[in-house]
């Protein structure tokens, strides 16, 4: 079988229905579904089972799974709220429950691919994987830095991938409010108002002008496959295109597909001020160097193509 924490969320079921696409249905499913508005994302899915992640945990701890036949884990559950700031919630939900899961993986040889993110370069300007460039701005990229660390510091008997997520985008991320894409965002606003809004000018950047590294989510699941069809691998990869672009792209392509509307520049929000990546740009050197060829969308292309989608699901 498979294993998916977070199976309910964003990429975990963009990953499920990858994994049904090519015809695996041996998946259970891990999440919590306090919101239970994040069954639709499942919807068009099939799957062999589902734990709730509280009660994973006890099966693991007394190895309930241990006489299961488990190709790989996909973990791709976490508190992903860059605003949380109780330090002891992210680090029990996000780092012991990562170790437990990881030490049972370790255990009975099983491949580990879990998620990581690219907050944990946090202000810097050089996004590699490497510890002098990492210095989280925050409690949520705190939290996966410190798991990135246990497992450099362990010595590994099963493989093991972090994959370091940058701005990723694309359907079934509706439940996620606050946290949502800015595609996500701007195509709302524009549904509500006819029009999208932008931070304004911040540190050197220009109203807009902020620049990120957006990942289309198929692109994301494509790693996540490239991985388990090469179990031999491990370390930890930055999972982006390798080339920023700016919320204007985003909001212009937005409105391009639309034919009209306008772009209308917010002040800069104070609690955001110190805590905020204006830049990331993934370096995909290591990616590329385990053998990972394929192409990424563009902004352009990627939010034309989640448009597309969003109409037919959201407005």
């Amino acid at each position: 079988m498979i294993i998916v924490t977070g199976g309910f969320g964003f990429i975990g079921s963009n990953l499920i229905k990858a994994l049904n696409d090519r015809g695996r249905k041996d998946i259970v499913v891990v999440d919590d579904l306090t919101d239970g508005r994040k069954f639709i994302n499942l919807v068009d899915c099939d799957y062999l089972d589902y734990f709730d992640y509280e009660n994973f945990l006890e099966l693991l701890i007394t190895d309930a799974f241990k006489d299961e036949d488990i190709e790989i884990v996909f973990h791709q559950g976490a508190c992903s709220d860059t605003t949380e700031w109780d330090g002891r919630f992210m680090m029990k939900n996000n780092y012991d429950y990562s170790k437990i899961l990881f030490s049972f993986c370790q255990e009975y040889g099983i491949p580990l691919v879990y998620a990581s993110s690219a907050a944990v370069y946090g202000g810097g300007t050089v996004f590699k994987e490497e510890r002098q460039y990492e210095a989280p701005l925050n409690m949520y990229g705190y939290s996966k830095f410190q798991f990135d660390q246990y497992v450099r510091a362990s010595e590994l008997i099963a493989p093991v991938v972090g994959l370091r997520y940058f701005n990723v985008y694309g359907p079934r991320e509706q439940h996620k409010g606050k946290m949502a894409s800015v595609a996500y965002h701007n195509y709302r606003q524009f549904c509500e108002q006819g029009k999208v809004r932008l931070f304004g000018a911040y540190e050197n950047y220009q109203p807009g002008e902020q620049r990120r590294d957006f990942i289309y989510v198929s692109d994301v699941v494509n790693i996540n496959l490239f991985f388990m069809d090469h179990p031999e691998l491990s370390g930890i990869f930055n999972v982006g295109t390798g080339r920023a672009q700016t919320f204007n792209d985003i909001a212009r392509t937005v409105l391009a597909c639309e034919g009209r509307g306008e772009i209308e520049y917010i002040p800069f929000p104070e609690e955001l001020r110190g805590r905020y990546q204006s830049f990331t740009q993934a370096d995909i050197s290591q990616l590329r160097a385990v053998g990972y060829k394929e192409a990424f969308k563009t902004v352009e292309q990627g939010v034309r193509e989640y448009l597309a989608w969003l109409k037919t699901h959201v407005c």
